[in-house]
This record gives structure tokens, sequence and C-alpha cells, in this order.
């Protein structure tokens, strides 16, 4: 029995030997990304919400699914570093069923997973909508990080960033690029302002400065539990990519 064989490299690999017997495979390149891509039409639109820990991303993540939950076809990824916390707030407040939540651990700084390596979260992502079909609409929420935590443009097609005024007035200020680049900037708990003495006024200019042009809102989910601005400002991006 004659065998033949042939040499050849693949990428980046040891050059080796095939042996003409052997069942025909193929070398993955190891430069490509392992992910299948997403289709770029149709599919979900992909928003990012982050800020830093205690701002209340949870609480608007919640407030937006009872809020467009019964006309827009919508999942959530929660990330917390050791825990599930997250997710698991939205399902005992029932905002959406257990299917249409996934919780990502990321084990790390939370920028890391939302920003640097967006494996998990993109697993998370194409596991919903090739379980629960076409869907409008998904949430990525970010674990809690600091004002430079931003969302990677292959995991996500907007960011919302959201702070508090428990912070104090400054922190628009302050800058940073979830302050400054992000396509919504989400100023929180506004009823907490006299309390702890921050001026409203000046976290709306500093906010101005910051942005210019780009959106900033002031919300309280104490007086209005459904974020309607903020779900305005959603629908309307889905109102131009379906």
């Amino acid at each position: 029995m004659t065998t033949e064989t042939h040499t050849h490299e693949h990428g980046d690999t040891a050059p080796h030997t095939h042996h003409a017997e052997e069942v025909p495979h193929t070398h993955p390149d190891p430069g490509v990304d392992p992910h299948t891509p997403l289709p770029a039409e149709p599919r979900a639109l992909r928003i990012g919400i982050g800020g830093p820990v205690g701002s209340g991303k949870t609480a608007l993540v919640a407030a937006l699914c009872r809020t467009l939950a019964a006309d827009v076809r919508l999942a959530v990824v929660t990330n917390d570093i050791y825990t599930t916390e997250d997710a698991d707030f939205l399902l005992r407040n029932g905002v959406l069923p257990a299917d249409r939540v996934r919780a990502v651990e990321t084990g790390c700084c939370p920028h890391t997973a939302i920003r640097d390596d967006i494996s998990a979260n993109l697993d998370a992502v194409e596991d919903l909508e090739t379980t629960l079909g076409p869907l409008d609409l998904i949430f990525v929420e970010s674990g809690g990080d600091n004002l430079t935590a931003t969302f990677s443009k292959d995991l996500i097609d907007l960011q919302i960033f959201v702070v508090d005024v428990a912070g104090g007035d400054k922190v628009p200020r302050k800058g940073g690029p979830g302050v400054t680049t992000a396509d919504l900037l989400v100023i929180n708990k506004t009823d907490l302002a006299p309390l702890v003495g921050a001026d409203l006024s000046v976290m709306d200019r500093d906010a101005k400065v910051r942005r210019g042009d780009l959106p900033t809102v002031f919300q309280s989910l104490t007086t209005d539990d459904g974020a309607t601005a903020v779900a305005e400002w959603v629908r309307a991006h889905l109102s131009r990519t379906h």
C-alpha cells in the first residue's frame, strides 16, 4: 500500500504533514473570531447600559422592561463579577419571563467583559437570539464600574450611561468616556438631590459642556417607575432600525 504525504503551513501554526488515509479536515485560522457573525439585518438592536455601582442600572432595566415588553420583543443580558444578583432582581420583580434573561459572571473587572474580552456576552446574546427567535431589542447591562466604562461596538449598537446624584453634582464635570461619549446619559435618583446637596442645574450645565449635542435625561424612578423619557429614546431608535 502506497502512502502519499504532503506538508503545508496554516497561518501562524508550524508546518505539518497530512497522510493520504486521513479523514479530510480543515484548520481554523487562528486570527478568526470563533463566533458566528450575527447578520447585519434583521437582528435585535443591542443597547448597553453601564455606570458606577449603585447608580440604578438594574432598576432602569426593570423599568424599561415593564414599559416596553408589551409591544417590543426584548431580552436582557446582565453582568456581575461573581453572582447573578442583577438577573435575580429582574426575575424577582417579574419584568420578563426567565427564558428572556441571561446572567454572565465576569470573574473580573466589569469593563473587561463589555469592552476587552466580550466573548461571554456575545455567547449570551447569540444564545438568546437562537433560542427565542427574532427579537427587537436586547439590553446588555454591565456590572458596576467607573466613569471610564465603555462598551465594545462589536457587542452593542448604542450605549446608555447611568450616574446618580448621590455622588454629588460634580460627577458630570469629572467627565470620563462613559459620561462624554455615551449615546444617552441618564442622571438618576433626582429625588435625592435635596438630601445630598446636589444642584441639578449645575449637573445639567456641566453635562452639556462635556457632551455637546448628545442627550441627557434626568429621572427619578420613585416618581416615574416606567422611565418614560428613556423608553421614548429607545423607541425612537427602534423605529429607525425596524
